[in-house]
């Protein structure tokens, strides 16, 4: 992997981990990501109730589907297998479910919830492109979405009041 790369990676584990704010947490990792690589498009989705549902996106656009069943497209395929997908020219896949239409490839990274070793969510890196990512990418993303199992996979803190 890129030196610089791995820069980032402490960097994203020291703002996830520390970071008590999810939403914008989320939002702020895919953000690095894709500023990191020169991404045109990262997308953090949760896994929930038989759905992919975006967390966060980056620039202004939003994806056509903000949420989906996981038995659908290239994300669906991800969440069955719990394996990274690439595909090299997404016109060329039947499973392809369009976010932009303008994306030519696409990688899908699973985010596994290790303690039930279950897919808890996905990030979902598009380009313009045919054949934008290499295993590199991939080594990358999957460390990143290591690093996120902690901020999608979690579950949430329960405040309880101070006893007295």
């Amino acid at each position: 992997m890129k030196t610089d790369s791995t820069k980032l990676l402490q960097d994203l584990a020291a703002y996830v981990l520390g970071d008590s704010d999810k939403p914008l947490c989320v939002k702020k990792a895919a953000e690095m990501i894709r500023a990191e690589r020169g991404y045109r498009w990262v997308g953090i989705y949760k896994v929930t109730r038989g759905e992919c549902v975006i967390l966060a996106g980056t620039g202004e656009e939003p994806p056509t589907y903000r949420r989906f069943p996981v038995t659908q497209g290239l994300c669906g395929t991800v969440v069955e297998s719990q394996e990274t997908l690439v595909v090299p020219d997404v016109q060329k896949d039947a499973r392809y479910l369009p976010t932009f239409w303008t994306t030519r490839s696409e990688i899908v990274v699973p985010i596994v919830q290790q303690s039930k070793k279950r897919v808890g969510g996905i990030i979902d890196v598009e380009s313009d492109k045919v054949n934008a990512f290499t295993d590199d990418d991939q080594d990358f993303l999957e460390h990143a979405a290591g690093l996120l199992a902690q901020a999608i996979c979690a579950p949430k803190k329960k405040h309880h009041a101070p006893a007295g």
